[in-house]
């Protein structure tokens, strides 16, 4: 399937034969448009997200795969009003950066990459340890000293090489990018091919609701790779012939870290001042996202929107959840605590066909999550 990596901001393309994490100076890429698949071309003998490999930009002869994706599809009424839970926890690796993981490494592994470089808070570390490990690959993962210990026992279980950089999440990112000369960056934030890897999550709602977009989804967002995914996936299918309309898609980030929200709420295409102070949604933590005009145009586009949470609704949406069984971690709660304000707000309404992104379990964060039982 023809496609090319893609500078959006100057329009410039370089063949995929040769592996790059970015364009010159340091410009996030992306892959230019893809047709799409249509329904037939699911391979339906595949139990994982490799169902949709004929949607992706090239095709490995063997891929990288534990069986990620087909998460469960829950109906609940929450805020008495009916919605849909995508349980992307249930994930090898238990968060939604296992369908990145998948697809990044099984394409670069196909470009001959075989050790790689990643920085994270936390999930994303541990699916590219993971993924790593289950293709033959090496992994560095470089994450804040102050990630959730339970997240680096995952990296360092996986065999990966584990360094810990003190201070916020934004100086690990940056220490990351200094070191990429010296090994390839296979980065969740960078890579468009783990883009291409969450735009399954859009194939598998479309799937799910019997070959029918929904209305809105809402997720947490850090540097946007579910919204940038949903819009890419979604954008596919329409045209593809599939659906005639792409979703709206809300972005929901903490208060104490939300430059994607601030700009949206403030109707401006590059940053604004924002405060950034630490928040128990550590996966969201993305103080300076590198494709934040991208991520503002999704929401745009989509006549969708950005939420931002206290600390105290994101914890108290965590606790909702956990009272009807599911155990997820402060991060992924966002989203329940963002579907109250938009209802209230009546932006989206109870007759509308909403999904709420479930990024990361409760396993992730047992020790935090025992902290706020005690107080």
């Amino acid at each position: 399937m023809l496609s090319a990596y893609l500078d959006p901001r100057t329009g410039q393309t370089f063949p995929l034969d040769q592996p790059r994490w970015s364009g010159p100076d340091h410009a996030p890429l992306l892959l230019t448009a893809l047709p799409g698949i249509t329904r037939a071309q699911i391979d339906f003998s595949h139990r994982s997200l490799w169902r949709y490999r004929a949607a992706f930009p090239l095709q490995p002869d063997d891929p990288i795969t534990l069986g990620e994706g087909t998460t469960p599809l829950l109906r609940r009424t929450i805020h008495d009003a009916p919605v849909h839970l995508k349980c992307e926890w249930l994930m090898p690796t238990g968060s939604f950066k296992d369908r990145g993981a998948s697809v990044m490494l099984s394409l670069l592994r196909a470009q001959g990459i075989t050790a790689v470089l990643e920085d994270s808070s936390g999930n994303g570390g541990a699916a590219i340890a993971a993924y790593a490990a289950a293709g033959g690959m090496a992994a560095t993962i470089m994450a804040p000293a102050s990630t959730s210990p339970a997240k680096l026992v995952q990296m360092r279980a996986h065999g990966a090489t584990l360094e810990l950089v003190p201070g916020t999440r934004q100086d690990t990112s940056d220490a990351a990018v200094r070191r990429a000369e010296t090994i390839f960056y296979a980065s969740h934030n960078w890579h468009p091919f783990f883009l291409h890897g969450t735009k399954t999550l859009a194939y598998e709602l479309w799937e799910d609701f019997g070959f029918r977009a929904p209305d809105n989804v809402i997720t947490p967002c850090g540097a946007g790779s579910n919204v940038l995914g949903c819009e890419i996936g979604f954008a596919e299918l329409q045209r593809a012939g599939e659906i005639a309309a792409i979703p709206r898609i809300f972005a929901v980030q903490p208060a104490n870290c939300a430059p994607i929200a601030a700009a949206f709420l403030a109707g401006a295409d590059t940053p604004v001042p924002t405060d950034i102070k630490p928040t128990i949604a550590e996966g969201t933590a993305i103080a300076q996202p590198i494709r934040l005009r991208e991520v503002l145009g999704v929401l745009r586009e989509t006549n969708g929107g950005a939420v931002m949470l206290s600390e105290q609704e994101i914890v108290g949406a965590m606790f909702d959840l956990a009272r009807l069984g599911l155990y997820v971690e402060p991060t992924a709660a966002q989203a329940v605590a963002a579907f109250a304000k938009l209802l209230q707000a009546g932006t989206i309404t109870p007759e509308q066909t909403t999904v709420l992104v479930l990024t990361g379990s409760g396993l992730k964060a047992t020790p935090r999550i025992a902290e706020l039982l005690e107080a």
